[in-house]
C-alpha cells in the first residue's frame, strides 16, 4: 500500500474532471459505433461487416461460378479472422445482401430460405448456403489487391483486411442503406443502375451540369419491391440537402371478380404491390383488425393469393361500397402509403456528413479515378519490371556464345551473376533471370516468343503511361467501365414515379364522394340510405367497367431501340419521305439517346403480344400504355407493362407485335436460338390472362430467338451468321401447324460458333438484302436460293472479305424503303434499298458507307413499316 501511495505522489498520475473523462470516453465510444458498426463509407456503399463479408467470401473462393458453400461456414471465418461480434448479428447482415426484396441489386446469391416479405425468419445458418452474386463479384472485388487500396490488420493483426472495397459503382446509392448511430442515422434508398451510371457519366462530362438536369437522368428511388412514389418535392429535397420525406404507395387495381358459386360478381381491390420494406402478412392483419373495430367500411374479405410469380392480395368488397372511397381509407390508415424518410449519411473521409445526390456521385467519381491511377500505377511497374528482365534474356541470347562462355568459366553462381553484369552491361535483376533461365530458352522458337511478348508489354506500356499521363484518357476509360457494367446487369425501373399532376388526379379520385355520410351508407347502418348507396352504386361505372365501354380511339404505337413503347396521338410521329434520294445518310447519336424502330397505326382496343426467351407469351392492350407527350418523351419499358412475374431483363423480350386482325388465317413462326421451329395458329393467342401462356417448350440451354407473322403459302428465309440461307415453304407438308404443347422440329443445323441473325417472311418480293457486320451489303434475287426441307444445310449465300466478319441480318423490304443501321461507334446510318446493289450469292457486296476503323454494326432494321 505504502508503493502505492508512493506511486501517486510521484506525478504520474493526471487529474482529470469528471465530466470532462465522461464527455471524451463517449466521443471515442460514438465515434467507434459510427466508424466502426452504424454508417457506410460513401466510397464503396458498405458498413464493416458487409465489407467483411464480401471480402472473407472471396478469400475463400466462393466466385459465381463455383458451388455454394454453408452459410455457418462463411460466418465462422468472418467471425474468427475480421468480425469479433455476434455470429447471429453477421448472419443477419448476410440475410439482407441475399435478399432480392432487400436489396435492389443482391451482392450474394443464395440457396435455402432467406425468409420473405411476410417477414418470414431465413432458416438457420446451418441450413442455407451462399455464394458471391455476379455483380457483387465483379463491382466490388474483382480489382481487390493491396497495389488498388489500403489493408490494414485486423483486430488481433493476424490477417491484413481492406479499409475499402474497389468499387466500381456507386454501391451506396444502388442498393440504399440504413442504420442508427449515437447521435445520428442514415437511411438510403435503393436507385436503378442505369440510372445512377447516365448520372454519373453526365457529371463526369459536365461537372457543371444543373441539378434540374441531374435529375431528369436519375428522376428518384428504385424499390425492390416496386410501388409509385407519390409527388416529387420530396425526392428533390432528399437530393438537393440530403434529407426529405418520400411518400410511397402500393400499386392497386380493381377488378370484377367471381363471388363463388351462386353469388354474383364482386368489385374487389388487388394489391400487386407494397410500398419498400413494408410486411405483407402484417398489414394484412392491419387491414384485418380495422375492419373488425369497425374503423374500415366496405370491406367483406381480404385474402392472400401471393404465389411465386409476385404478389397479389384480393380485397373483395361489399356491394353497397364504393372502391375508390375504400381505397382512400387504406392509404390513410394502413403501410399501403408510408413515407420513406431520406438521410444521405455516410462516412467522408472517416467522418460524417450529410451530402446531396450530387456530392455523393462526386465522392464515388473520384474515389474510382483514385483506384484507377494507383491500378494502372502498379501494373506499369510490373511491366516494367518484366520488360527490364526481358531485355536481359535478349541480350544474353543475342551474345550467347559469350554467355556460355561465362557460365562454363565461373566457379559458381555468384561469381557468373557478377560476370554477367560487368561484360553484358547489366542489372542484378537481369543477371539473376539469365541463371534462372532453362536451356530449352536459347532454341529460335522461343526466343521468337520472347519478341513477341516483348512487343505486346511495349504495347500495354505505352497505353498505360497514356491512360496515367491524360486524365481526359483516364476519364474515358472510366466511362467506359461505368457503360460495360450498365450493359451486362442494368434492368427496368421498378417503382413508378407520378407527377404531381397524377398524384392530385388519383388523390381526388380516391377521396370519399360524400362527406360526413360515407360510413354510414358503406356500413349499411339504415335500410333506405342503404338501398340508395346500392342503386347508385351499380349506375356508376369503375374504371376497368369505364375503360370497356369507351370506344376504341386511333393511336400510334411506337417501339424504341432501347425497349421503350411510347403511345401517341395520331400525327405524332411524321412519315418518313426523301426516299428517292440515292445516298446513306449518317447521324452521330448522343451518349445513351434513343430512336425509333419501328411505329404503327391501330386502335386502343388492340393487344401486343410480347414473346420472352423463355417461350411465354403475354398480352397487353394498347389502351393500357400511359400515353406520351411530347416528341422527346422517353416513354415506358415494355417489360414493365408486364405481369410482375415476367418482369426482369429487358433483353429477355424475344418478340414482339400487333396482333392480325384475322388471326385464323395468320400464322406465327417461332424459331429458336439452336435452330428450331415452330408453327401456330395466331387464334391460339385470343384473350390472354396476366398469366400469359407457353407459346413453345423448350429444352434445357435453348430459348426462343425470333417470332414472325406469316400466311399459308408464303415463304420463310432463315440466315445464319456464317452466311448460310434456308427458304422454306410454309405448308402443311413441310411446316405443319403444331400445338402450343408440341416441341419444334429441326429447321437447320448449326455449325460450330455459328447462330441465327435472322428470319423473315418472303412477300411477293423478288430479292433479299444480306449484311455484314462490317458493313458490306447486297440485294440477293431470290431465284438463286433453293428451296429446301426443314433440317437441311441452305445455301452459303455470302462470303466474307475478312475471317473475322459474320452475316449480321437479313431483310425483305420493298423497294421505296430504307435500312436503318446501328454501329458500335453510336453512329446510325440509314441507307435507301434502292442504293443496295444487286449481287450473286459468290460476291461479298459492297460496303453500305465508309466505316471508321474497327466499327461494327450491333443493330439493324428496317424503316419499311415506320409511319
Amino acid at each position: 500500500m505504502a508503493k502505492q501511495l508512493n506511486l501517486l505522489s510521484s506525478g504520474q498520475v493526471i487529474p482529470t474532471a469528471l465530466h470532462a473523462e465522461m464527455q471524451q470516453s463517449y466521443l471515442e465510444y460514438a465515434m467507434s459505433v459510427i466508424v466502426g458498426r452504424a454508417l457506410p463509407d460513401v466510397r464503396d456503399g458498405l458498413k464493416p461487416v458487409h465489407r467483411r463479408i464480401l471480402y472473407a467470401m472471396h478469400e475463400l473462393g466462393l466466385t459465381p461460378d463455383r458451388p455454394y458453400r454453408k452459410c455457418a461456414r462463411v460466418v465462422g471465418d468472418v467471425l474468427g479472422k475480421y468480425h469479433p461480434h455476434g455470429d447471429q448479428a453477421v448472419y443477419d447482415a448476410m440475410v439482407r445482401l441475399i435478399q432480392d426484396f432487400s436489396s435492389r441489386y443482391p451482392l450474394l446469391g443464395g440457396h435455402g430460405n432467406f425468409g420473405s416479405v411476410d417477414n418470414d425468419p431465413p432458416a438457420a445458418m446451418r441450413y442455407t448456403e451462399t455464394r458471391l452474386a455476379e455483380i457483387g463479384n465483379e463491382a466490388l472485388l474483382d480489382e481487390i489487391a493491396e497495389s488498388t487500396v489500403e489493408f490494414i490488420g485486423n483486430f488481433d493483426n493476424s490477417q491484413q483486411e481492406p479499409t475499402v472495397l474497389p468499387a466500381q459503382l456507386p454501391i451506396l446509392l444502388l442498393n440504399g442503406c440504413s442504420g442508427i448511430a449515437v447521435g445520428m442515422a442514415t437511411n438510403i434508398p435503393p436507385h436503378n443502375l442505369g440510372e445512377i451510371v447516365d448520372g454519373a457519366i453526365a457529371l463526369i462530362d459536365r461537372p457543371t451540369l444543373s441539378d434540374d438536369k441531374l435529375f431528369e437522368l436519375i428522376p428518384g428511388p428504385d424499390f425492390p419491391t416496386g410501388g409509385e412514389i407519390v409527388e416529387t418535392d420530396g425526392i428533390r429535397s432528399a437530393y438537393t440537402t440530403g434529407r426529405g420525406i418520400i411518400p410511397v404507395r402500393g400499386v392497386t387495381q380493381i377488378e370484377e371478380i367471381q363471388g363463388g358459386r351462386g353469388r354474383h360478381r364482386r368489385t374487389a381491390i388487388v394489391v400487386t404491390e407494397l410500398p419498400f420494406q413494408v410486411n405483407k402478412a402484417g398489414w394484412i392483419e392491419k387491414v384485418a383488425d380495422l375492419v373488425n373495430q369497425s374503423k374500415l367500411d366496405g370491406i367483406s374479405d381480404i385474402r392472400d393469393e401471393s404465389d411465386r410469380e409476385g404478389i397479389r392480395v384480393v380485397i373483395e368488397l361489399k356491394r353497397e361500397a364504393d372502391p375508390h372511397t375504400v381505397l382512400y381509407h387504406l392509404y390513410h390508415q394502413t403501410p399501403l402509403q408510408n413515407n420513406f424518410g431520406v438521410i444521405l449519411l455516410a462516412l467522408v473521409n472517416g467522418q460524417p456528413k450529410q451530402l446531396p445526390l450530387r456530392e455523393v456521385l462526386q465522392e464515388f467519381l473520384n474515389f474510382r479515378e483514385q483506384t484507377l491511377t494507383r491500378r494502372y500505377t502498379h501494373e506499369l511497374e510490373e511491366t516494367e519490371n518484366r520488360l527490364h528482365l526481358l531485355e536481359g534474356l535478349l541480350a544474353a541470347l543475342n551474345h550467347l556464345d559469350e554467355a556460355i562462355a561465362i557460365l562454363r568459366n565461373s566457379p559458381d553462381g555468384s561469381t557468373a551473376k557478377i560476370t554477367f553484369q560487368e561484360q553484358l552491361n547489366l542489372s542484378a535483376a537481369q543477371a539473376d533471370a539469365i541463371l534462372a533461365m532453362p536451356m530449352r530458352r536459347i532454341t529460335a522458337l522461343e526466343r521468337q516468343k520472347i519478341e513477341e511478348e516483348q512487343a505486346q508489354l511495349e504495347a500495354k506500356r505505352k497505353e498505360l503511361k497514356r491512360l496515367l499521363g491524360d486524365r481526359h484518357e483516364l476519364l474515358k476509360e472510366l466511362k467506359k467501365h461505368l457503360r460495360a457494367l450498365k450493359r451486362k446487369y442494368a434492368d427496368p425501373r421498378r417503382t413508378r414515379i407520378i407527377s404531381e399532376r397524377e398524384a392530385a388526379a388519383a388523390t381526388a379520385k380516391a377521396k370519399p364522394r360524400q362527406s360526413g355520410k360515407t360510413r354510414e351508407t358503406s356500413g349499411g347502418k339504415g335500410k333506405a340510405d342503404a338501398g340508395k348507396t346500392r342503386k347508385s352504386s351499380r349506375s356508376r361505372a369503375t374504371p376497368a367497367t369505364a375503360e370497356l365501354e369507351r370506344p376504341p380511339e386511333e393511336a400510334i404505337v411506337g417501339f424504341t431501340q432501347r425497349g421503350y413503347v411510347r403511345r401517341l396521338s395520331p400525327g405524332a410521329i411524321e412519315p418518313k419521305e426523301n426516299h428517292r434520294r440515292k445516298t446513306a445518310t449518317v447521324e452521330e447519336l448522343a451518349a445513351n439517346e434513343d430512336f425509333y424502330i419501328h411505329s404503327e397505326l391501330t386502335k386502343t382496343d388492340r393487344d401486343i403480344l410480347v414473346f420472352l426467351t423463355t417461350g411465354k407469351a403475354y398480352s397487353v392492350k394498347v389502351g393500357d400504355i400511359p400515353p406520351t407527350t411530347g416528341r422527346n418523351a422517353k416513354g415506358t419499358p415494355l417489360i414493365t407493362l408486364l405481369p410482375p412475374s415476367a418482369q426482369g431483363d429487358p433483353e429477355a423480350i424475344a418478340a414482339h407485335l400487333l396482333r392480325s386482325d384475322e388471326p385464323t388465317s395468320t400464322n406465327l413462326i417461332l424459331l429458336t436460338q439452336r435452330g428450331r421451329i415452330k408453327r401456330l395458329s395466331l387464334s391460339e393467342f385470343e384473350n390472354l390472362s396476366a398469366r400469359g401462356l407457353t407459346a413453345c417448350k423448350l429444352k434445357n440451354g435453348d430459348a426462343l430467338e425470333r417470332v414472325v407473322l406469316a400466311r399459308r403459302h408464303e415463304q420463310l428465309a432463315i440466315a445464319t451468321s456464317g452466311g448460310r440461307l434456308l427458304r422454306l415453304a410454309i405448308d402443311d407438308e413441310h411446316l405443319p401447324i403444331s400445338t402450343r404443347t408440341s416441341q419444334p422440329q429441326s429447321a437447320l443445323r448449326l455449325g460450330k460458333g455459328e447462330h441465327l441473325v435472322g428470319c423473315v417472311a418472303l412477300r411477293d418480293r423478288d430479292h433479299l438484302i444480306l449484311v455484314s457486320r462490317q458493313g458490306y451489303a447486297k440485294q440477293l434475287p431470290l431465284n438463286l436460293i433453293r428451296l429446301a426441307k426443314p433440317g437441311d444445310l441452305g445455301m452459303q449465300s455470302m462470303p466474307f472479305r475478312s475471317r473475322e466478319d459474320a452475316l449480321a441480318g437479313i431483310f425483305s423490304p420493298p423497294p421505296d424503303s430504307d435500312l436503318i443501321v446501328l454501329t458500335d461507334s453510336d453512329r446510325l446510318l440509314s441507307v435507301p434499298v434502292r442504293s443496295i446493289p444487286v449481287k450473286g450469292k459468290d460476291d461479298p457486296g459492297d460496303r453500305l458507307s465508309k466505316f471508321k476503323a474497327k466499327e461494327e454494326i450491333v443493330s439493324l432494321l428496317s424503316s419499311a413499316s415506320t409511319i
